[in-house]
């Protein structure tokens, strides 16, 4: 039976090592948080102490960790998991980072003798629980043969983006088009609601009209519209405004690195920040509809 060593137990990270226990892989945790290493126990995870521990024994090894830094630090090192994982092991890192960061990685891995894949992941929370994330998945090719049978046990569309550092790639373009395309959306219903039209009949219209988008139709920022999203709940995150404008920021660095002009993604990025600086604490990127609803000339009232 394959053994599956996973790191970051995060929002999606612990619906993810759920599903993997649903399908009868055998699992195990690190986390700094204990309580998500409890609840996993509880339902048939085994913890460990380290990512060294996580590493030994271990068919495959998933990261699911917010920077580059933190994956590096779990990765590399004489206690890292590149150390002690048998040759025969594959590595699969699910985190959304710097592209740089993950080319490094695999350049690590591949002077260790060590199969990996970047792999991070689109769909959000929901998507997570549900095991329909879209992986977009860079590396070589047999690494994406080996990495499908574990991933398509968490999500739906497992799709191949080429070499390494390609998937990391894909997921910061498309939350670079997430990020836009959902002030759009914000914007779109704050004017209608200032024109008098029912924020239920734009979205009736437009989600049937060119207007439609996934931050429409899956992801509608406006409350009450569709049942099980953040702004029917408070914008609890779903996925965090500071988690976008981690992404944001991303993109942005690697169009500079590329040079390449993407003025909406750099604006997308200004306006994510001004929002986090104005409502601290955890809140969902589609609360964003909330500054914008106050905003006055560019500026918040």
């Amino acid at each position: 039976m394959t053994t599956i060593g996973f790191i970051g137990l995060g929002h999606m990270g612990f619906p993810m090592v759920k599903n993997l226990l649903k399908n009868n892989y055998v699992v195990k945790v690190y986390d700094l948080n204990t309580a998500a290493i409890s609840s996993l126990i509880a339902v048939g995870a085994t913890a460990a102490t380290s990512p060294a521990e996580i590493a030994n024994n271990a068919d495959v090894v998933l990261t699911m960790l917010q920077t580059g830094d933190q994956v590096k630090q779990s990765c590399l090192g004489e206690q890292g998991i590149f150390a002690q994982l048998k040759k025969t092991a594959l590595y699969i890192d699910c985190s959304s980072i710097d592209i740089q960061s993950s080319r490094e990685l695999h350049a690590a891995a591949k002077a260790n003798h060590i199969a990996m894949c970047d792999a991070p992941v689109s769909g959000g929370v929901i998507a997570a629980q549900n095991a329909t994330l879209t992986f977009m998945v860079g590396g070589d090719e047999n690494n994406f043969t080996r990495a499908q049978p574990i991933l398509n046990a968490m999500g739906k569309k497992i799709i191949y983006a080429g070499l390494a550092g390609n998937g990391v790639a894909a997921k910061i373009c498309n939350n670079m088009i997430l990020g836009i395309s959902m002030i759009a959306v914000s914007e779109a219903f704050v004017l209608a609601d200032k024109l008098g039209l029912a924020p239920e009949k734009l979205f009736e219209i437009s989600s049937n009209a060119s207007g439609q988008c996934w931050s429409l139709t899956n992801y509608c920022p406006w409350p009450n519209i569709l049942p099980n999203v953040p702004s029917s709940h408070g914008y609890q995150p779903g996925f965090s405004a500071k988690m976008m404008l981690k992404d944001l920021r991303l993109s942005q660095e690697a169009a500079t690195t590329a040079q390449a002009e993407t003025p909406l993604g750099k604006r997308a990025m200004q306006i994510y920040d001004q929002f986090i600086d104005n409502y601290p604490g955890e809140i969902d990127f589609s609360g964003i509809i909330q500054m914008l609803a106050h905003c006055k000339m560019g500026k918040i009232e």
